[in-house]
């Protein structure tokens, strides 16, 4: 299974592969579905738009859509979702007596306190998940 968010880029990625390979996803967005594509896929290049709403229309009807709730303005909100997706691998992983382990996809360098990327490997690391990172540097 994939617990993830859905932004643009590894998310979203992930997310059509796992699809083609029948594996069941889990999305957790911090707030409505609609707010999250504004400030998460539609302000971002390229034409990640289609791709985000295929995807969660599928994943809303199985019932795989965690909306969190939070507010849009809370500078918290995407931090909060990370440890959320942590914790719903891991109640997920015990629940089915899996191993859950942690995914990232990132250049390796955190940008300081506010890279929600580092954030989320912090969190994994700190529950004890095993992780792996895929570097996007170009040689």
């Amino acid at each position: 299974m994939l617990v993830c968010s859905a932004a643009c880029g590894a998310d979203l990625l992930a997310l059509g592969v796992a699809s083609e390979l029948g594996i069941r996803r889990r999305v957790v967005l911090p707030f409505a579905r609609t707010l999250f594509c504004e400030s998460s896929v539609a302000d971002r290049p390229g034409d990640w738009g289609e791709c985000y709403d295929r995807a969660l229309n599928k994943i809303e009807q199985q019932q795989d859509l965690v909306i969190l709730g939070y507010e849009q303005a809370d500078p918290a909100a995407y931090a909060r979702t990370n440890a959320a997706i942590v914790d719903e691998a891991l109640r997920i992983s015990k629940q089915e007596g899996r191993l859950a382990g942690a995914l990232v996809v990132w250049d390796g360098k955190s940008r300081g306190k506010e890279d929600l990327t580092a954030h989320f490997l912090d969190e994994a690391r700190g529950k004890g998940m095993p992780l792996t990172e895929i570097l996007t540097l170009m040689c």
